[in-house]
C-alpha cells in the first residue's frame, strides 16, 4: 500500500470516528486556546486528520488521491519511505500557522480538515505538470495552472472578507509551501516549470 492511501484511509476512520463522538472532535480539532492554556500542540497535526462533512471528506481526499502519488514517488526518491509522510504532515503544521497567530486570542475560532495538506500536494504537482487538465467538482475541465491561479485569486479575496467557515489562509500557506518546499529540494524544477509553462499542452 502506498503512503497517499495509507494517509486517506487513516483520515477517513478518524474523520468517521470523531462525527460519532464529538468529545472526540473536540479533542482534535484546531482551537487557539486549547493549544495556549493547555500546551496541546498535537492539534497543529491533529486538525488535519478530521473533517465537517462528508462533502468535505470527500472532496481533499479524491484530491489527495489523484495527485499525491506523483508527489510522494518524487519525495520518496529524495527522502526514503517516509519522505512524502513528512511533507504531508509538514505542509498541514506549516498550514495552520498563520491562523494561530491570527486567532490566537479568540476562544470561539476552530479550524478543521485536510485542506493545508492536500493544497501543498496540488500546488507541488503543478510544478511538474502545469497543464496538465484538472476536473473541478469531478466534471468542469481546466488546465492545472489556470485552477492554481483562480484557486490563489479567490482564497486572498475570501481571506480578506473573512466569507464562510472556510480556513481559506490555512489553503493559500499550504500552497506556497508546496510549492516553495518542492523548489528548495529540487531547484531545476523552476527551469522545468517555466519552459512547460511556455509550452501549453490541452
Amino acid at each position: 500500500m502506498n503512503h497517499t492511501t495509507a494517509i486517506i484511509i487513516i483520515t477517513v476512520i478518524i474523520s468517521l470516528l470523531t462525527w460519532q463522538n464529538r468529545t472526540l472532535m473536540g479533542r482534535l480539532i484546531f482551537n487557539p486556546i486549547s493549544v495556549n492554556k493547555f500546551k496541546q500542540y498535537d492539534r497543529f497535526i491533529t486538525h488535519g486528520f478530521i473533517h465537517a462533512d462528508g462533502m468535505h471528506l470527500l472532496f481533499n481526499m479524491f484530491t489527495l488521491y489523484f495527485f499525491g502519488r506523483v508527489i510522494e514517488h518524487f519525495y520518496i526518491n529524495k527522502f526514503g519511505s517516509l519522505g512524502f509522510v513528512l511533507f504531508y504532515v509538514l505542509a498541514i503544521i506549516v498550514a495552520i500557522i498563520p491562523t494561530y497567530l491570527k486567532h490566537q486570542n479568540n476562544p470561539r475560532y476552530f479550524s478543521l480538515g485536510a485542506s493545508g495538506g492536500v493544497s501543498a500536494v496540488l500546488f507541488a504537482f503543478i510544478l511538474f505538470s502545469p497543464w496538465q487538465t484538472l476536473y473541478f467538482f469531478g466534471i468542469l475541465p481546466i488546465p492545472a495552472i489556470i485552477f492554481a491561479a483562480l484557486y490563489t485569486a479567490y482564497s486572498i479575496y475570501a481571506e480578506s472578507r473573512s466569507a464562510g467557515n472556510t480556513n481559506h489562509l490555512a489553503h493559500l500557506f499550504g500552497a506556497a509551501f508546496g510549492v516553495v518546499a518542492t523548489i528548495i529540494i529540487e531547484p531545476s524544477l523552476i527551469m522545468y516549470f517555466i519552459k512547460a509553462l511556455l509550452s501549453p499542452r490541452f
